[in-house]
């Protein structure tokens, strides 16, 4: 008997491991999945300046926002993360990769070499873009100057450090879903809807985390402690903004100043210098569709 349920406990081991291998299998998008193309370069910037790329990967103390060498240090519950170099240099940046790993990198969180991305990296914002403003502004990174340096490894304790255990997360937290407008609202909602959820990533800032540092899907946009350790993630679901003009939500995103006449800081000051870069639409849309989030209470602050 006790050898049966050993032999038992042996084969539900290996199907154990078996089925741990194939979900956590980095996933790609192959070259023939993507069809003919022409690039617009005007939406490439577009989607560069809504996903505040600078805002990570420009070279700390280096002025020019397209110097992209990376190596900001992101502090987090898990270690610290380096951001990498994604200029177009061939070898230290992004300058070799093919689109499809680019879109690969983007929408399933795999390295061009096979290996699963840290959601640091917020490729459960990306994977909302359309595939084909991921290739513009693939385009219009290759056009940016390539800039030298290879950033270290993330500082990561076990069992952190064990890339293939992120294919777990992901089969928790990446669907793979991609934005589909709400036929209800009107375009320019839905313009602003796919912006804060696609490329600019709002939610994953503005939301609380669990234990495995997944959005907290309930609490979405409703803030929390800074992931880095330091201060507050501020609220902007109506629980907190309901005295916001959608207006004054635009103006905040182009010049970073809020209603009371103070002005944005921390780590929303580098994102307010590139949604100023936006076209005036574009902000519009995007406050029409956050003046519209309903109130959502967020995690109790310390010591209120």
């Amino acid at each position: 008997m006790l050898r049966k349920l050993l032999l038992a406990a042996i084969a539900a081991a290996f199907v154990g491991l078996a089925v741990f291998w194939l979900i956590t299998i980095p996933a790609t998008v192959p070259a023939s999945a993507l069809g003919p193309h022409t690039p617009n370069l005007d939406n490439g910037k577009t989607m560069f300046d809504a996903g505040g790329c600078t805002s990570c990967h420009a070279t700390p103390g280096q002025q020019e926002r397209t110097h992209l060498a990376g190596g900001m240090a992101l502090p987090s519950p898990f270690g610290t993360f380096y951001v990498p170099n994604i200029s177009s240099h061939p070898a230290d940046g992004i300058g070799g990769w093919s689109e499809a790993q680019f879109v690969t990198a983007m929408t399933k969180g795999t390295s061009p070499s096979g290996q699963h991305y840290y959601p640091a990296f917020p490729y459960t914002a990306y994977q909302r873009m359309a595939v084909g403003d991921l290739r513009d502004l693939f385009a219009y990174m290759k056009t940016l100057p390539a800039a030298e340096g290879r950033v270290r490894d993330h500082d990561l304790p076990f069992p952190f450090n064990i890339r293939r255990t992120l294919g777990g997360w992901k089969f928790l937290y990446l669907d793979g879903a991609p934005f589909r407008p709400d036929p209800s609202q009107s375009a320019q909602w839905n313009r602003g809807a796919y912006l804060v959820n696609g490329p600019a990533h709002c939610a994953e800032c503005h939301s609380p985390r669990n234990a495995l540092g997944g959005i907290v899907a309930s609490q979405r946009f409703a803030g929390g402690p800074n992931p880095e350790g330091r201060g507050w993630v501020p609220n902007i679901t109506q629980k907190a903004l309901a005295d916001w003009s959608a207006s004054d939500i635009a103006y905040m995103l182009e010049t970073g100043q809020i209603p009371d006449g103070d002005s944005v800081g921390s780590n929303m000051a580098p994102v307010i210098r590139n949604t100023a870069q936006l076209s005036a639409a574009d902000r519009e849309a995007m406050a029409a569709y956050i003046k519209s989030l309903p109130p959502v209470d967020g995690p109790a602050r310390p010591g209120r």
